[in-house]
């Protein structure tokens, strides 16, 4: 199979995932209402608290795709600073949310190296059930969006569309400057590859853009890493879920080891044109070896309470 031929058919798999009918329409848009009085209503317990937030990922997301591709989100996420994490989380917990659930979000962590204030003061205000709603800017939430697909380690292909949908329907102003240079000459190539990557696999049209040779020039050893994820079909899942099944916790086992070099390099502020994952691997192993010996303590702990 030729090269051009394998990525059409990439393309085919991943556009009949979100294709919906008529009847599906219907109830995504009952599903957004739905979303949108939650938005609201969460964003105003806060606001009657002396609490900024910022609406990001999923429902925003979604705002730029066309009707006929439906974007599913499955709650909402929020976003405060960090030093009011604690009493928001406190006060949606108070409020017992029903329905649909509340991703809180203690700033924007690894996801963005501008400070909380830096992309507050960016932010744009929607209005949404007569309730101020404040969400990233464009330039900002598309490199929000690829940073956090590419820290799933590509395992989602569906959510490329993120990224297709934004680029491919960005407001008229939108800067690309604004987008780029606030962040390292690093995370400004992960932003790069990502829409290089919705080229390739959605056919997104990016000749118009300052950097679409860069775009283009995809390393191999990633392309083929995201068609093996792509293909292999296990999700990710935390090691204390699945221990009481032994061919699960294998499984999990197997998909850690070796570690996802797309994951690994996010990881450790790594760069895609390195010439080996080697240390990239090792880094993130011992980085994230505290959670790793948790689950275990976890899964320990409870097989001997069960003797």
């Amino acid at each position: 199979m030729s090269c051009s031929s394998a990525i059409s058919l990439w393309t085919i798999k991943l556009i009949d995932d979100i294709k919906i009918s008529s009847a599906e329409l219907m109830f995504a848009t009952l599903e957004r209402k739905a979303f949108e009085v939650k938005i609201a209503e969460y964003t105003s317990l806060l606001q009657r608290n002396g609490i900024n937030s910022l609406t990001f990922k999923g429902w925003l997301a979604a705002n730029n795709y066309p009707e006929t591709h439906y974007r599913q989100y499955t709650d909402i996420d929020l976003a405060v600073a960090p030093e009011y994490y604690d009493r928001a989380i406190a006060l949606i917990r108070a409020a017992k949310p029903k329905g649909i659930a509340v991703d809180l979000h203690k700033g924007f962590r690894h996801l963005d190296r501008l400070s909380w204030e830096q992309i507050f003061s960016r932010s744009q205000t929607v209005i949404l059930n007569n309730t101020e709603v404040r969400v990233p800017c464009p330039e900002d939430h598309l490199r929000i969006m690829c940073v956090h697909w590419l820290t799933d380690g590509g395992e989602y292909k569906h959510r490329l569309w993120d990224i297709y949908y934004a680029v491919a329907n960005r407001p008229d102003d939108f800067d690309w400057d604004k987008c780029l240079q606030p962040v390292s000459a690093v995370r400004q190539e992960w932003v790069i590859t990502c829409i290089g990557l919705a080229h390739r696999y959605l056919g997104l049209e990016i000749e118009d853009l300052p950097f679409a040779e860069r775009a283009k020039d995809l390393p191999e050893w990633l392309t083929k890493r995201l068609e093996y994820e792509w293909e292999n079909r296990v999700p990710l899942r935390p090691l204390r879920i699945v221990y009481r099944d032994p061919s699960l916790l294998i499984q999990q086992l197997r998909k850690r080891f070796p570690p996802n070099p797309i994951y690994s390099t996010i990881d450790m502020e790594g760069s895609f044109a390195s010439r080996t994952r080697f240390f990239y691997h090792l880094g993130s192993m011992l980085k994230r070896s505290r959670n790793t010996v948790r689950d275990f303590y976890h899964i320990i702990r409870h097989r001997s309470s069960r003797k």
